[in-house]
């Protein structure tokens, strides 16, 4: 039995183990631009049924509870908090920020299409809307070289007035996605996230249309991390994972008394 109890406690110690990186990560992109923070959740491991509830405790009773001893906990996954975060205003006519639901999509190198929230884009040598790594946002948009004045509307309409005019031209329409479930798409790092069958197919389209949120330009939705928050969570798993230790400790000395005395 005290076998098991050390098992139960290394696997405590693991889950506390997997749940620190989790908020060590959240803490490390408190200055990202559009990060949504991770939480990690447990469930029990399979439970040892020493005795059924209802079971014949006799010819005439039966137990009414029964003996069910856990085997541990692991974490069953994480998953993004999507909460908004603040929004900071930067002067750059090509940042990006979405208030509300949705996500930019751009155009990764394998040819698929990755999914974010930061709006900290640029011009590239062709005048098109690149990330910061260079990704082509799509829908992709030419911005002519001799523009003089860029505008971004709240449903993604760009227009830009070139030099020598008075009236402005439409560029295009930045499209955003929306998705039914945004838990379950996949972080593929670089601000990059991609689709996955949990997550769902994208819901494309403008911004304001259809629950997806709205474009503000040159602001930047800053990361949703709360500083206080992580520290209390880093806290309490600090102290869980001690409390796990201490037991491996106890128990081991239980196994010694028993190796010594009996």
């Amino acid at each position: 039995m005290s076998n098991a109890a050390l098992h139960v406690a290394r696997t405590g110690l693991d889950a506390q183990n997997m749940r620190m990186q989790v908020i060590a990560n959240n803490l490390a992109n408190v200055n990202t631009t559009g990060f949504k923070r991770d939480r990690a959740s447990f469930e029990t491991l399979a439970y040892q049924a020493m005795t059924a509830p209802g079971a014949a405790s006799s010819d005439s009773t039966k137990f009414a509870t029964g003996t069910n001893l856990g085997t541990g906990v692991q974490i069953n996954g994480t998953a993004k908090i999507q909460t908004q975060g603040a929004l900071q205003e930067t002067g750059n006519p090509l940042d990006m920020a979405i208030q509300g639901d949705g996500y930019f999509q751009v155009l990764l190198p394998d040819g698929r299409t990755g999914y974010t929230r930061d709006g900290n884009f640029n011009r590239s040598d062709d005048g098109t809307i690149v990330t910061a790594d260079g990704y082509h946002l799509q829908p992709q948009i030419q911005i002519p070289e001799n523009t003089t004045n860029l505008t971004i509307a709240a449903d993604g309409t760009v227009s830009a007035t070139q030099a020598g005019e008075t009236t402005s031209t439409e560029l295009g329409k930045i499209e955003l996605a929306r998705f039914s479930n945004p838990a379950g798409l996949q972080a593929e790092g670089n601000n990059i996230l991609t689709e996955t069958p949990a997550s769902g197919q994208p819901q494309t389209g403008p911004g304001g249309i259809d629950g997806r949120g709205t474009i503000q330009q040159s602001s930047l939705e800053s990361s949703n991390v709360n500083i206080v928050e992580e520290l209390v969570d880093m806290i309490e798993t600090q102290r869980a994972y001690e409390v796990n230790s201490k037991m491996i400790s106890s128990t081991d000395q239980m196994l010694q008394y028993v190796n010594q005395n009996l």
